[in-house]
């Protein structure tokens, strides 16, 4: 063990000296209590008029943010970012700032959405990219529609791997997308799910993302804590983090406080939120709820008034 603070008591001054080795000792010292919001880039400027949604999240008592739909393509077609570069964000809120990334399919398909797909795929060039304009982790999945497999992740998580080098934090796995192929922790999965979070540590995951229960149907605490543990035991110092997503983190606070338990009761060290809702985020109090549920209200206020320290 090094002297790393954990991250929910970390400063600014602390956190922005971690590398991605010490990011991780930090979550890992956490014991579960790490809340990562979740910003959707494209969908608009955000809630609130020259204001961040990953401001107004970290704000709430959020420890980590993840991008998602960033586009590394054009730098100046992120509507989210309201100008600012990833590294100016970063000073911003000073906690770690990710970015999700999805993997590409063998049969080179990229559906035709209202975002640019291509300017968030995991491509060589995107990673790469990603790691020089400051992300402090990535992550690899599969967005609902595009029909991303996990052996897709698997194979993308090796590349980013060499591609990154030992430091960047890679977090993936499995947690939407359940139509064409189901989610790790799903009862009618025809892949073994331990199988699968095996592959993706031997890849060079650091975090193996799972479905939070109660968020996604047929998921339960049982299933994916075996899973945790699993991920614990093959390869101790590897981390999972559990995903709330699946429209359900629009949902109203009684059952975000409801599920928020439940995915405590996994072991996971991460715990994250998705962004359906208005604007890019899920609403402010939801963000609040899954703090105060998992960690507290000390440690969560701490986290919303601590910016400058």
């Amino acid at each position: 063990m090094n002297n790393t603070t954990r991250l929910i008591s970390a400063s600014k001054s602390e956190i922005i000296k971690m590398n991605g080795r010490e990011l991780k000792e930090s979550i890992f010292k956490s014991e579960g209590r790490v809340v990562m919001g979740q910003h959707l880039i494209f969908a608009s400027k955000g809630l609130v008029k020259n204001v961040t949604n990953t401001e107004i999240m970290k704000s709430f008592g959020a420890d980590m943010i993840m991008l998602n739909t960033f586009n590394l393509k054009d730098l100046n077609d992120n509507p989210g970012m309201q100008g600012l570069s990833v590294k100016e964000l970063k000073q911003r809120v000073n906690i770690p700032v990710g970015i999700y990334l999805g993997c590409p399919r063998e049969d080179g398909y990229v559906p035709d959405k209202t975002y640019d797909v291509k300017g968030m795929l995991a491509t060589e060039e995107n990673i790469l990219k990603a790691k020089e304009i400051g992300a402090d982790f990535i992550v690899l999945g599969g967005n609902p529609g595009t029909g991303t497999s996990i052996q897709n992740i698997i194979d993308t998580t090796k590349k980013a791997r060499k591609i990154c080098g030992d430091d960047l934090l890679i977090m993936a796995g499995k947690w939407e997308d359940g139509i064409t192929e189901k989610v790790l922790g799903d009862p009618l999965a025809t892949k073994d799910a331990r199988e699968v979070i095996k592959e993706l540590i031997d890849a060079g995951a650091d975090v193996i993302d799972l479905p939070a229960p109660g968020s996604r149907h047929g998921i339960s605490v049982r299933m994916i804590r075996e899973l945790v543990e699993f991920t614990h035991l093959y390869k101790p110092g590897t981390l999972a983090m559990t995903f709330l997503n699946s429209s359900v983190e629009g949902a109203d606070q009684d059952t975000i406080r409801m599920i928020a338990l439940k995915m405590k009761e996994t072991g996971a060290d991460i715990h994250a939120i998705g962004d359906g809702g208005f604007a890019g985020c899920t609403t402010p109090e939801n963000i609040q709820q899954l703090s105060i549920s998992l960690k507290g209200k000390p440690y969560t206020y701490f986290r919303m008034a601590s910016t400058n320290r």
